[in-house]
């Protein structure tokens, strides 16, 4: 609207009141500005009702402007504006980070290990109490949005994401997510959760890599704490909490030393080393073997799993 004013008061003066384009422009300036400077030559009647026009037109888009600026500033909409913007650039900026969907129960344990961890994380959640939660927070990345549109995956950067993980209280909106997730990020890990049985093959086959039912693992746990509760207390004992206070760590081949690469776990010599002890090994074709042969191959796409005390894991991290 200012740009607006500003041509056709510029257009007026060159051709009601004869003024050249430089002499109209600043004519224009210092009358919608209201500095009140002389006029550049002298105004005829017509020239003069143009004037009176252009002065009041500019008057009203100025205390237009101005009211929504301080409408603007007033509700926090420039503050929410800034943040939201920064919110997106650090968005942006991730590679290779997990995608939360839901800030439920569910929601809340996975990114607290997700932290523990130090892993990239966005949230995608629409509920105003939920998100009041995660500002409150403020180390919290998050999409508002519904998780089961295209729109809000894309905008948690989907497409560099490596893992996903849908938490949302309805089994067909978990469908929906990795039904959309999959098909924008084929190579993305993708976790749901679900609350009942037949729900878990049509997620599978919708392109979960893992569905898990809360209320089902629950359940079992309870009944092991009662068949076996001296194992089962021992498993509870082995901390995977985080960096620096974990048990159990995966090694992923391909981040050894090259030397290491198709030698023996006997070569790497991990007990000596670290005191670490190997206690499980993923076959590029995915499947686990427990407590692998001292001979077993260290070829790519496979991982180790090692157990030992906190200091141990970290000096195995350290070196490797």
């Amino acid at each position: 609207m200012l740009f607006l004013i500003i041509l056709i008061g510029t257009i007026g003066f060159v051709f009601i009141a004869d003024y050249g384009w430089i002499n109209a422009l600043y004519m224009t300036v210092i009358t919608i500005s209201t500095v009140g400077f002389k006029e550049v030559q002298p105004l005829d009647s017509d020239a003069k009702i143009f004037t009176i026009l252009l002065i009041i037109t500019s008057i009203t888009i100025f205390g237009y402007i101005i009211s929504v600026i301080t409408d603007y500033i007033a509700n926090n909409k420039f503050i929410e504006e800034l943040k939201f913007k920064q919110v997106q650039k650090k968005i942006q900026s991730l590679q290779k980070h997990t995608i939360v969907c839901g800030f439920g129960r569910n929601g809340k344990q996975a990114m607290a290990r997700l932290k523990s961890y130090k892993k990239g994380c966005v949230i995608v959640e629409n509920d105003p109490e939920l998100i009041e939660e995660i500002e409150a927070d403020g180390t919290m990345l998050y999409i508002k949005g519904d998780a089961t549109s295209d729109e809000a995956l894309l905008a948690a950067g989907i497409e560099r994401a490596t893992s996903l993980i849908t938490t949302l209280p309805s089994d067909a909106d978990n469908l929906y997510v990795v039904l959309s997730a999959r098909q924008l990020n084929s190579e993305c890990t993708i976790v749901s959760r679900a609350s009942i049985d037949t729900s878990y093959k049509k997620l599978k086959i919708a392109g979960a890599d893992n569905v898990i039912m809360p209320d089902k693992l629950g359940g079992a746990h309870m009944a092991s704490l009662v068949t076996t509760p001296d194992i089962m207390e021992f498993i509870d004992r082995l901390s995977i909490e985080g960096e620096s206070s974990s048990n159990i760590e995966e090694l992923i081949i391909e981040d050894l030393p090259e030397e290491y690469t198709n030698k023996s776990i006997f070569d790497l010599d991990l007990r000596k080393r670290t005191g670490c002890t190997v206690i499980g090994f993923k076959t590029p074709d995915k499947e686990y073997i427990i407590n692998p042969d001292a001979s077993t191959k260290l070829v790519p796409k496979s991982k180790l799993i090692v157990i030992g005390r906190p200091a141990e894991i970290r000096k195995l991290n350290k070196l490797f």
